[in-house]
């Protein structure tokens, strides 16, 4: 994980690429209140089609799963393509507690995603 600059280990790491025209964000990291803000930043300037790769979180708590629900929301209001991949339960649980990872477009891989996304 890299450095926040002061030598200690940044909580969350966050990079993308474009697959398909769809930007894909790789989160790495907890998702929680310290890191609520950061997140919400990077996925305001993600765009409308978008895949979350959540495989590398070790830990997310509601305030993250309520951005993750509000992007998800808004990408459907759009039109737009949405997906969630890399969701491991022991890291997410909240997902689970709430229900909404019944609801939630949730795939095991990109190629999964892309597919049903097309």
């Amino acid at each position: 994980m890299p450095e926040n600059g002061s030598g200690s280990v940044a909580a969350l790491s966050l990079t993308s690429s474009t697959v398909d025209g769809i930007a894909v964000i790789k989160v790495d990291g907890v998702l929680d209140a310290t890191t609520r803000e950061q997140f919400a930043d990077y996925l305001a300037l993600a765009g409308s089609d978008l895949i979350l790769d959540l495989g590398g979180v070790t830990f997310m708590d509601s305030r993250a799963l309520g951005l993750i629900v509000h992007h998800w929301q808004t990408s459907l209001s759009a039109g737009a393509k949405f997906a969630l991949i890399g969701v491991e339960y022991s890291k997410s649980k909240v997902m689970w507690i709430t229900g909404l990872a019944q609801r939630l477009p949730i795939y095991d891989t990109l190629d999964d995603a892309l597919a049903a996304i097309a």
